[in-house]
């Protein structure tokens, strides 16, 4: 076994959507550093996306887009048709977040969560299937879904279109994983728990506090995300198919509220 080949990305292209800040710009921060020729990243805030490219270095390309419309969709998945003849890794990690109480969260806050955080993936997974099924050789394409923590358990905020959206894309991505394995393109996704970003600004400004309710006593970070993003699209996750893997800090699997914690035999 060579072991420096099993986690390699070396040669390989990747698309990050939501790449140029958080967690899409710690993955695509790791796939460079992992060896990927070209790593795309995509957002809407121009200037934001080309400023994350030039961070990065040459092999990071800003294509500053809305994907949030099957117009803009179409759009980057055009534009990359002309740049490239095959994409080994696609990482639908855009999203958003919105927060109401139960009585008056907006039919806005519904549609665009929805939209953005279940409707995008799958469509442009769609449009980006023959580029993938291209790369699909030596080695299979990966798509990996960035989906969360709240997917797979109840947070305690009114967040309720992005609990929906969240669990509705861990089993989009078993669906999708049941169908594109046929293509050798490998599907998983990834459930985030606390890591500074613009979504989640608790964690971003004050990691100490957000840290309390983590069995590992702390946030996530660069290398808990990249490593995980470089496992599922290396040699070494191409056994994991149509898995939702909790990045969490023990949050999902590993916490016991503190009031449900009594002493041995009682």
């Amino acid at each position: 076994m060579d072991f420096a080949k099993l986690f390699s990305l070396e040669g390989r292209v990747a698309v990050v959507t939501g790449g140029s800040r958080g967690i899409g710009r710690m993955i695509a921060e790791g796939f460079i550093a992992a060896g990927c020729e070209r790593v795309y990243i995509t957002a809407r805030k121009a200037a934001v996306v080309e400023e994350t490219a030039a961070e990065l270095g040459p092999k990071c390309i800003a294509l500053p887009g809305d994907i949030s419309s099957l117009a803009g969709i179409e759009a980057l998945a055009e534009d990359l048709a002309q740049r490239e003849s095959r994409i080994d890794i696609l990482v639908n990690n855009a999203g958003v977040a919105w927060g109401a109480e139960f009585e008056d969260f907006p039919e806005m806050g519904w549609d665009k969560v929805m939209n953005l955080n279940v409707k995008t993936p799958f469509f442009l997974t769609q449009k980006l299937h023959g580029l993938l099924k291209a790369a699909a050789g030596e080695h299979p394409a990966k798509v990996i879904n960035i989906a969360s923590v709240d997917g797979l358990r109840v947070n305690p905020w009114e967040t309720y279109s992005y609990q929906a959206s969240k669990s509705a894309l861990v089993h989009l991505t078993r669906r999708m994983a049941a169908r594109l394995v046929s293509d050798n393109i490998i599907v998983n996704a990834i459930c985030p728990g606390a890591f500074a970003s613009e979504m989640n600004k608790a964690a971003a400004k004050n990691p100490e506090a957000s840290s309390r309710g983590i069995p590992l006593k702390r946030i996530g970070n660069l290398e808990d995300m990249a490593g995980g993003a470089i496992f599922l699209a290396s040699r070494a996750g191409d056994y994991v198919i149509g898995t939702p893997l909790p990045i969490d800090g023990g949050i999902v699997n590993a916490y016991i509220p503190a009031d449900h914690i009594s002493p041995l035999g009682e």
